[in-house]
């Protein structure tokens, strides 16, 4: 834990409400996981309340109306997602029928579904937002920093101080830039998309709980969860290829915030890593 972060303990205060999030999910081997693991995991770190992002949980490219059903019944709270939330065409009619499953708030207001959430709790409300970033992404979206700030207002305005962030964006200076914006105004500001976990989860001064990138949920020996023959080829070749989802050992990775309830300041937190062996998520 770094010295601005307060200690981690077995078990939350009384006042803080502890959430898990655990970053994009690849492929199959990565939702088996996941499935297989959220049980034990809430009950070990004595968790109160998961997101999970699934925009890579579907043969590596967005998800399907049945995963987000499967994540949601193994768990997970809240779905976010990203810039492969459409890949999957039978998504688009089942965003209007849940909630829990998040598309970047930045798209047009008429877009199926919707960026946020607010959900009631044991311990209060907590509100969650997806965002996608602007720079090197597809496709350009509209600006995330006016959309996110106007939104963290509405909740603000509705009485919900828990507000949880998913940022899906391609550069570190964006997602820091967005944390920055917004410290003091949430709980968490977690980047998904790049699917390496970053070492910089810390708690900026005015109580928001940060990290870079929390990391993917996929098979460990790849090249971003991918088969790493196919990735190396496409660079020595610069002709195009499949992608297909690696196997094998399945690394789980995200961040783990305490939240005081009542006034959304991030406590702790920490980044979470867990092996999972190919054949315990089968």
């Amino acid at each position: 834990m770094k010295d601005s972060c307060v200690e981690m303990t077995d078990t939350p205060l009384d006042s803080a409400i502890r959430v898990l999030f655990l970053g994009d999910i690849v492929g199959e081997p990565g939702r088996k996981a996941v499935i297989s693991e959220l049980t034990g995991i809430r009950q070990d770190k004595a968790i109160d309340f998961i997101i999970v992002n699934g925009e890579n949980s579907a043969g590596g490219r967005g998800i399907t109306p049945r995963i987000a059903i499967d994540l949601l019944r193994a768990g997970a709270a809240v779905i976010t997602t990203g810039d492969h939330v459409w890949d999957q065409q039978e998504i688009v009619d089942y965003f209007p029928t849940e909630p829990r499953l998040l598309r970047p708030l930045n798209y047009p207001a008429e877009t199926p579904g919707a960026g946020s959430v607010v959900l009631e709790t044991a311990k209060g409300k907590i509100a969650v937002m997806q965002a996608q970033g602007r720079t090197f992404m597809q496709p350009p979206l509209e600006n995330p920093f006016l959309s996110v700030d106007a939104e963290v207002a509405r909740l603000r305005e509705q009485g919900v101080n828990v507000i949880i962030l998913d940022f899906h964006a391609e550069t570190t200076s964006e997602k820091i830039a967005m944390g920055r914006m917004l410290d003091g105004k949430v709980s968490l500001v977690v980047g998904t998309h790049t699917h390496v976990q970053t070492a910089d989860d810390t708690i900026f001064p005015a109580g928001t709980g940060y990290l870079t990138d929390a990391g993917m949920c996929g098979p460990e020996e790849s090249v971003l969860g991918r088969c790493i023959e196919s990735v190396v080829w496409r660079f020595q070749t610069g002709m195009p290829t499949r992608f297909p989802v690696a196997k094998g050992d399945v690394k789980l990775c995200g961040v783990i915030v305490d939240v005081d309830v009542a006034s959304g300041r991030c406590l702790a937190i920490d980044r979470f890593v867990k092996q999972v062996p190919s054949q315990a998520a089968e």
